[in-house]
């Protein structure tokens, strides 16, 4: 895998007081290079509505949820702005670090950006994600000033499909009816997806309760990347619940983020959404 990590999240736990003094100090910020991004992005061309016949090939679950999520009667989601409150867990049992994230998904050309502020060890840290299907990266920078992780490459693309894949599932299901997914069905609340994007193909299921909304996605497809760069597989699974109408649509109100290890599933993100918005940013 082609990556690079400068330190591990554990290292944190070694910058002491001098370097929380510097922090005082103005530097390099990784919410300025967001939101410097995120100018970039505009939503694509507007559509027609989607009618049911656009539903129509897709299996009985899927096409549950997206009349659920009221996509009948819309143009397909070109842009997505998710905020969330968000808490990360580094282990079981730990403390978490909360923080307010933003989630944007652009469906053509495809881009995910996701930022979070949070704080450490008494240390401001800002997370930033950025993928296309080519070529995606990860930073997570203490203090404003100590990249502590920095992943990149094609590699990595390939377990971040996984993610913009389940973004979609969950926040802009009207991409689910275009031709760069392929469904299989398993039964009356599954059914299993394969989406091509780039160089990737990359499969999850979806799981849909009789009322209509979306409650689960399970992937084997994404890899946990530990501190020296090494990517392990495992199942991935993101809980979904109490699903609420935002900006005229139906969305998941909470998630969480699930590895499912050898020594039993680890829960190590809970996400509470406070705003969706579709086809265009939100500002400030």
């Amino acid at each position: 895998m082609k990556t690079r990590i400068l330190v591990s999240l554990a290292a944190l736990a070694t910058i002491g007081v001098a370097t929380a003094a510097l922090a005082l100090r103005p530097g390099a910020s990784l919410s300025a290079e967001f939101e410097r991004r995120l100018a970039t992005l505009e939503p694509g061309p507007e559509g027609p509505p989607l009618t049911q016949a656009d539903l129509a090939h897709l299996p009985a679950p899927v096409q549950r949820w997206l009349r659920r999520a009221g996509v009948v009667g819309h143009p397909p989601a070109t842009l997505v702005h998710t905020t969330f409150d968000a808490t990360l867990y580094r282990a079981p049992g730990g403390a978490g670090m909360s923080g307010l994230a933003h989630q944007v998904d652009v469906l053509d050309p495809r881009r995910r950006l996701y930022f979070m502020t949070t704080w450490m060890n008494g240390l401001p840290v800002a997370v930033l994600h950025d993928y296309e299907p080519d070529m995606a990266g990860m930073q997570v920078r203490a203090a404003r000033l100590v990249d502590v992780v920095n992943l990149s490459g094609a590699d990595f693309a390939r377990i971040e499909t996984v993610t913009f894949l389940n973004d979609l599932c969950a926040f802009a299901p009207s991409a689910l009816v275009r031709p760069e997914f392929a469904w299989t069905p398993i039964d009356d609340t599954r059914a299993a997806v394969a989406y091509t994007v780039g160089p990737h193909t990359v499969t999850a299921t979806l799981v849909v309760n009789e009322a209509g909304d979306l409650v689960d996605f399970i992937s084997d497809d994404r890899a946990d990347v530990s501190a020296d760069g090494s990517p392990k597989a495992m199942r991935w699974t993101t809980p979904l619940s109490e699903h609420r109408d935002l900006d005229g649509r139906r969305v998941p109100g909470r998630g969480e983020a699930i590895w499912h290890r050898e020594d039993g599933p680890f829960t190590y993100g809970r996400f509470t959404v406070r705003e969706v918005t579709f086809n265009r940013r939100q500002e400030g």
